[in-house]
């Protein structure tokens, strides 16, 4: 005799572990993309000073024409996910496989990390500085120190400034000996992912992966880095034609770019240089 024993599924879904992003707080939205795929953006140069001239004709001295430069942003990622959910399924599962669920864990699973890994592996490319050098918890502090040094000596604002570091660099700065433990570490929180500051500098430590090229830690400021979402649309259809169920849609076309005049404002710090 075969007996058929009842089965019983929870009512819970074993989720992945998932983080909202961690770049919102780091792009510069001063430029209007609506109704344009392209921005075209003008950095006007300056002139020298001279020493005026207390006779003659050209008193302060020989005017040259006021030069620039063009930067022209063009939107490139034109991104796209669809999948279904048959309507027994949905029935069947404990509603566990909703569509507002569902759709739920693609933004925070798929869309929002690549969107976090696009933007960073702009900033790497951007940053007018890249350092190299092995991390131990002897240099750690001294390697982010000398990473405020060169923006301060550029000239980027202190305040505003963001450190995205690796779980390792942020093991290692918290092991350097040299580092003073802020003591308002974790008081202010304000972006996402931040766990405190180091010398007023909120710090978001990043997943490893989020980052190439052995880069363990950027400093930047909101300013450099122009990061447009021009278009997020998600659809969840009811029973379309065909399907017996929930179709689930959704486009995202942004893109990032540093801006050329402040790509001072963007330090990277690397491990070891990529192999070739």
């Amino acid at each position: 005799m075969t007996i058929n024993l009842a089965q019983k599924y929870a009512p819970k879904v074993d989720e992945k572990f998932k983080q909202d992003s961690l770049t919102e707080s780091i792009i510069n939205n001063d430029f209007d993309w609506q109704g344009v795929d392209t921005v075209k953006v003008y950095s006007i140069e300056t002139v020298d000073l001279t020493n005026y001239t207390r006779s003659g004709a050209q008193r302060y001295g020989t005017p040259a024409e006021l030069s620039d430069s063009l930067q022209t942003l063009t939107l490139t990622q034109d991104k796209a996910f669809t999948f279904t959910i048959d309507k027994i399924y949905e029935l069947s599962q404990a509603e566990n496989k909703s569509a507002g669920t569902a759709l739920r864990r693609q933004l925070d699973e798929k869309v929002i990390p690549e969107i976090d890994i696009y933007r960073i592996s702009k900033l790497i490319a951007g940053a007018n500085t890249m350092a190299t050098g092995a991390t131990t918890k002897t240099n750690a502090y001294e390697q982010f120190l000398t990473g405020m040094e060169t923006l301060s000596d550029a000239k980027v604002p202190i305040t505003g400034r963001v450190a995205l570091v690796t779980p390792s660099f942020y093991k290692f700065l918290k092991l350097d000996d040299t580092f003073i433990k802020n003591s308002d570490l974790g008081q202010e929180i304000t972006i996402n992912g931040q766990i405190g500051k180091i010398d007023g500098v909120p710090v978001v430590v990043v997943p490893s992966s989020y980052f190439t090229g052995n880069v363990n830690f950027i400093l930047t400021h909101p300013s450099a880095l122009v990061a447009p979402k021009k278009l997020t649309e998600y659809k969840i259809h009811q029973n379309p034609p065909g399907i017996s169920g929930s179709l689930i849609e959704g486009r995202i076309v942004h893109d990032a770019f540093v801006l050329n005049n402040k790509k001072d404002a963007v330090y990277a710090h690397r491990t070891a240089a990529p192999e070739e």
